[in-house]
């Protein structure tokens, strides 16, 4: 981390970002376990019943009004695929 990077300590809230996917424009908040925020997430989509895991890799931090926004950016390429429900063959 540099000297511009925000800070959290163990236990200390912070907010994660989601952008692309899914979960894009979304927002959650998390415990830091170990004095930092995760390095990516996994987050579950259930579409009519089919869940599948999303990964979202840490992509820059910042410290908005005393508290740590984290924005997550959707790696599709470690992501299980998502499917769409017009190309399915249950219909």
């Amino acid at each position: 981390m540099s000297d511009t990077t925000p800070r959290v300590a163990q236990g200390d809230e912070y907010v994660v970002l989601f952008s692309g996917g899914p979960f894009d424009g979304q927002t959650e908040r998390r415990i830091s376990t170990d004095g930092t925020w995760d390095d990516e997430v996994t987050v579950i989509v259930s579409q009519e019943g089919i869940d599948t895991q999303l990964v979202y890799a840490a992509k820059s931090a910042v410290d908005v009004g005393h508290e740590v926004h984290v924005t997550y950016i959707w790696d599709q390429l470690d992501s299980e695929e998502l499917e769409d429900p017009m190309e399915r063959n249950d219909r």
